[in-house]
């Protein structure tokens, strides 16, 4: 039975974000107490001056900054056998721990947690647009406990394009490696890849449909810089090959671009 002790909230801090104050107080207004650590490769005085206002150990990793690397110090720094890796520019709710915590007590053999999110837009909350309907129609038959167990529903939610938000989801240490972001070869598609082979493994993805919290769109992320460049097509080409013969996934992935423009302010 996990406690709210048993969790972790490990911020991934990148240079000088005017959103990480925001993030912050998201994290200490939930309504079950938890840690909360931030993580950095980029330290400075806006990082620095939050965590000593706040009390938030910061942990300072050496060496170039990168998602994979980064997100793994994040991870690792965490004693707790639950991590929530959140991202600077997001919000999280504040029933968002609660219902975390009730949600693996209740599941069978639990692999991972993720919640449903919304996007912040101009500092607006956008709960429904194109995007994350389809997400959500893709998701839609883990809500059922029963299937979230079964390999073929799962490969299936992940079949079509990145269903789960990585801010939003819940790891479980032990069904983890220690090094699942640093061996990836992807920039900005890690996640994706994490999801599908936890997809191959024994155990429950545990869906919670509710809204608990929201990724913010903005052109400075690194996921906007990774469309621009075309990193990014690139990248879920190769994960859509995993799923489809190449004709197939070639196809896919020509639609999937069009949603992917969605990670605009402009949009």
């Amino acid at each position: 039975m996990y406690t709210a002790a048993d969790h972790t909230f490990a911020i991934c801090a990148y240079k000088e974000s005017p959103y990480l104050a925001d993030c912050v107080a998201s994290l200490l207004a939930q309504s079950d107490p938890s840690n909360i650590l931030i993580a950095t490769s980029t330290p400075n005085d806006t990082i620095s001056a939050l965590a000593e206002e706040t009390g938030i150990p910061l942990y300072v990793r050496e060496g170039a900054p990168g998602i994979g690397v980064d997100w793994n110090h994040a991870l690792n720094r965490a004693t707790t056998p639950l991590v929530t890796i959140a991202h600077q520019d997001d919000w999280y709710d504040p029933a968002y721990k609660t219902q975390m915590l009730e949600a693996l007590n209740a599941a069978e053999n639990p692999i991972l947690y993720f919640c449903d999110y919304g996007e912040l837009r101009n500092g607006e909350l956008v709960t429904t647009n194109k995007l994350l309907e389809v997400k959500r129609r893709l998701l839609a038959p883990l809500k059922d406990p029963a299937k979230q167990t079964s390999r073929k529903v799962r490969r299936r939610a992940l079949a079509f394009g990145n269903s789960i938000c990585c801010p939003s989801v819940t790891y479980l240490k032990e069904r983890t490696p220690e090094d699942i972001f640093v061996a990836s070869p992807y920039k900005t598609n890690l996640d994706w890849e994490a999801w599908a082979d936890f997809a191959d493994e024994e155990g429950s993805f545990v869906y919670n449909p509710q809204v608990l919290m929201a990724h913010r769109i903005h052109e400075e992320s690194e996921t906007s810089n990774l469309i621009r460049s075309g990193e990014r097509s690139a990248e879920d080409l190769a994960l859509l090959k995993r799923f489809w013969p190449a004709p197939i996934a070639r196809a896919l992935n020509h639609f999937y671009a069009g949603g992917i423009k969605s990670n605009s302010t402009d949009e």
